[in-house]
């Protein structure tokens, strides 16, 4: 049996007429760049993200990149997030010139500490970059005392969270900024890259509109420097047509992530596997990921050899990046994180799995350990 970790040709038939109707009208328009579909898929997720404002951008590292650089991030600042995390979170903070900061995870969920955040501020800090990771939201309300208490900007990295809540708020709608990303194996993906970014401000909507045309405002006129992060048409008009069937998606990735329970569990596997944790959020499963008792990149392996398809999100913590390696940590400063880097493994669960592809999955878990 062959169990692909993510399989979107499953996805693409229940979509494809309203796909090719949208495109067509794309083409002979021969409008590609921003215009009315992007408008129309930023009123129309920033309503899903319960948010009064949204600007499409070019990709979810981008949406981050321009968010920093709204918030006018730059060198000397520091910016406190997670060391367990894909690299643009940490990348696009040294790109605008400043200094990541880590603090390690919790372990229920991966997320950021935020009881360790406080002790990491300094007079530098300008930001909190939460990552909402796997598909549910970091612990937003004691982040965003200590980012009210000390003045400091909140970005919410929601690449993988689209319609994740947190005490019934949307991932996105919390911060200052929320960045997501439609990657095409995100929740919601285009066929290509594209990214947003959420915010409840006025006054940053209108200077995330200006960055992202290289800062010009009006056109060829230029009062400060941005970049090139126009989102395309048909990007935003795909995703568009994506956003009606989200929810549906993500009940059937929930569906699939309680029958994986089940399965563990009459397998005897429950005990020994570390399963993911809801804690009191809507959990929308970008990744279904286990943590192994040992042995992980030999199961990895094991199950390759047997047709199933696995990720391991993420090998090496950001602070151990070797790209990093002049911000002066060494390995064991941040336990949790480097613990879930040794031991996750993310397993298939896209809306389409059928039911026997899974039970495949857990019997040949089963079959390594025993």
């Amino acid at each position: 049996m062959q169990v692909p970790l993510l399989d979107l040709k499953g996805q693409y038939p229940t979509i494809k007429e309203d796909i090719l109707t949208v495109a067509k009208e794309i083409f002979e328009s021969q409008y590609f760049i921003l215009g009315p579909h992007v408008q129309k898929l930023e009123e129309a997720i920033a309503e899903y993200c319960q948010c009064p404002y949204a600007v499409g951008v070019s990709s979810g590292t981008d949406a981050l990149l321009i968010s920093l650089m709204a918030a006018q991030i730059g060198p000397g600042d520091e910016v406190i997030t997670t060391p367990y995390t894909f690299f643009a979170t940490a990348g696009v903070i040294a790109r605008v010139g400043a200094t990541p900061v880590f603090v390690d995870i919790k372990e229920d969920t991966y997320n950021i500490d935020p009881v360790l955040i406080e002790a990491r501020i300094t007079e530098r800090t300008r930001a909190i970059m939460p990552v909402h990771l796997y598909g549910q939201c970091a612990d937003m309300d004691p982040i965003m005392d200590i980012a009210r208490k000390r003045s400091l900007v909140v970005i919410e990295d929601a690449a993988q969270a689209i319609g994740a809540e947190y005490k019934k708020k949307r991932a996105g709608s919390m911060g200052d900024f929320g960045c997501f990303s439609f990657f095409p194996s995100k929740n919601l993906g285009a066929f290509g890259d594209g990214g947003i970014v959420t915010t409840r401000s006025k006054e940053y909507y209108d200077l995330l509109k200006t960055l992202r045309v290289h800062g010009s405002s009006p056109k060829y006129f230029h009062k400060m420097i941005g970049g090139n992060f126009r989102l395309d048409a048909l990007q935003a008009a795909i995703v568009f047509v994506k956003l009606k069937y989200l929810d549906t998606w993500t009940e059937k990735r929930q569906a699939n992530a309680k029958q994986y329970r089940k399965l563990f569990r009459e397998q005897g596997l429950d005990r020994t596997m570390g399963l993911p944790r809801e804690v009191e959020n809507l959990h929308i499963y970008n990744q279904f990921t286990i943590l192994a008792p040992d042995q992980r990149d030999e199961l990895k392996a094991y199950l390759a050899d047997s047709g199933i398809g696995t990720e391991i999100y993420y090998p090496v913590p950001m602070h151990l990046q070797e790209c990093f390696r002049p911000l002066g940590y060494k390995k064991g400063d941040f336990p949790v994180a480097e613990d879930a880097a040794r031991r996750t493994l993310a397993l298939p669960i896209y809306p389409e799995i059928p039911d026997e592809q899974q039970a495949y999955v857990v019997e040949k878990i089963k079959a390594f350990y025993t």
